[in-house]
């Protein structure tokens, strides 16, 4: 028998020490995993969800690590394994925190298992003056690209997706958005790091944008670098809003002449079937277009959501689109849908965030959530509160209990029908 080294023996030693701390076991099975994007994306156990943890009506005031602590204990209760987060710039460490929030829990029990979608915003020179330059971008950039790499490699294990810009390219974000050749070039860095085991070379590289900067609507999209960016990206991470097209873009919304005679929630009930089917077919209209370009890259739904509250457009003025009932129907249908067909839905969101239209309480964009800011269950999970999986959680001092105290006729009588189409 050959006996071996004391220089392989330490080698062999170091090696599997490596497996140790990249590889996951399965009890059930005795067989170890690696637990990368490749096995999380498309995955039904890895419930995904974009997560604010803010409090106040100003990003100035940060929530602290405690508080991340306690949503992120709700969350894990409620099945979701993956966060997205939307930017790591220096003056709100949100994204930090949340990492060093997860590694903390991770520390006290091994089996606390959450990863993270880590965005790096994007933007271009002028960004958010009344002279924003889209033929350029931000040097700030550079610095987002850097912390993010930086966070990549610090926290390996927690980290699995970097995204390049949120809704970056699309053109209606008249504040901010950029070519796609900027996203191109930060997507190419990125991969390169990996080639050069600068970063690790598991992380799925991505950018998150309206389903129409993926090819999936106006032809003006569908440029060369727009190309090039679909062969770059590990995968396509694409936004569908039905709720926003219930202004927008209403044809499917407004209650069709054969539903006139339903009742109010038979009428409801169909125009929430119909924004399911709205969603599947941008879903479709963005797959055609990319599998045409690279046949072989995965589409998965970066944001998608319904807000619960609205005094504007949404609202009993507008296309009465936002209540609490529609969006639990939402919720548990495109749950389902992507469910079924293996694709990782970042739900669009875990908790009401008021900072995003601070001057105006009752505005649409601050109630998304699936939870209020006190923590208060709203009707899409009541039925998390019947499983209680919440016991002995809290949020903010508050324990989690059901909006409307659980009662179904008080929070029918919020909800409003769609206008018809002969609707003036």
């Amino acid at each position: 028998m050959i006996k071996p080294s004391l220089n392989t023996v330490i080698s062999t030693l170091i090696f599997l020490l490596f497996l140790g701390c990249n590889f996951k076991t399965d009890s059930k099975k005795g067989v170890s995993k690696s637990i990368s994007a490749a096995n999380i994306l498309g995955n039904p156990k890895y419930l995904a969800i974009s997560y604010g943890a803010y409090r106040a009506n100003s990003r100035d005031i940060q929530p602290t690590i405690f508080q991340i602590k306690e949503d992120l204990k709700l969350m894990y209760a409620m099945g979701i394994r993956v966060l997205r987060t939307y930017n790591v710039q220096p003056n709100f460490p949100h994204a930090t925190n949340i990492l060093k929030a997860i590694y903390q829990l991770k520390q006290k029990d091994s089996e606390f298992e959450m990863y993270v979608m880590l965005g790096a915003w994007i933007d271009c020179l002028g960004a958010w003056t009344d002279s924003p330059n889209h033929n350029i971008e931000s040097p700030r950039n550079e610095g987002e690209i850097n912390r993010a790499v930086i966070l990549t490699n610090k926290y390996p294990k927690i980290v699995k997706i970097i995204s390049v810009g949120n809704e970056a390219m699309v053109k209606w974000a008249t504040s901010y958005y950029v070519q796609p050749n900027v996203i191109l070039k930060w997507v190419v860095h990125l991969q390169n790091l990996k080639k050069t085991g600068k970063l690790p070379k598991e992380t799925w590289i991505t950018s998150s944008d309206d389903y129409a900067s993926w090819g999936g609507g106006d032809s003006k999209y569908k440029v060369k670098n727009l190309e090039k960016l679909i062969k770059a990206v590990d995968y396509v991470s694409m936004h569908t809003y039905p709720f926003h097209n219930s202004h927008y873009n209403p044809k499917f919304w407004k209650v069709p002449e054969n539903d006139i005679e339903l009742s109010k929630k038979e009428k409801i009930d169909n125009a929430m079937l119909r924004a399911l089917e709205f969603a599947k077919t941008q879903y479709k209209s963005v797959s055609k277009y990319v599998k045409s370009i690279d046949s072989t890259k995965a589409i998965h739904i970066g944001e998608t959501g319904w807000s619960t509250t609205s005094n504007g457009h949404y609202g009993a003025n507008g296309s009465k689109a936002s209540d609490e009932y529609k969006q639990g129907l939402y919720y548990n249908y495109i749950r389902n849908w992507t469910k079924d067909e293996g694709i990782s839905c970042f739900y669009f969101e875990a908790f009401d965030e008021s900072w995003k239209d601070a001057k105006n309480q009752q505005g649409s964009e601050n109630h998304f959530g699936l939870f209020t800011k006190k923590g208060k269950a709203k009707y899409g999970i009541w039925n998390l509160i019947d499983e209680g999986v919440f016991k002995g959680l809290k949020r903010d001092g508050n324990s989690i209990t059901k909006t409307f105290n659980g009662n179904t006729k008080e929070l029918m009588k919020t909800v409003l029908a769609p206008n018809t189409e002969y609707q003036k």
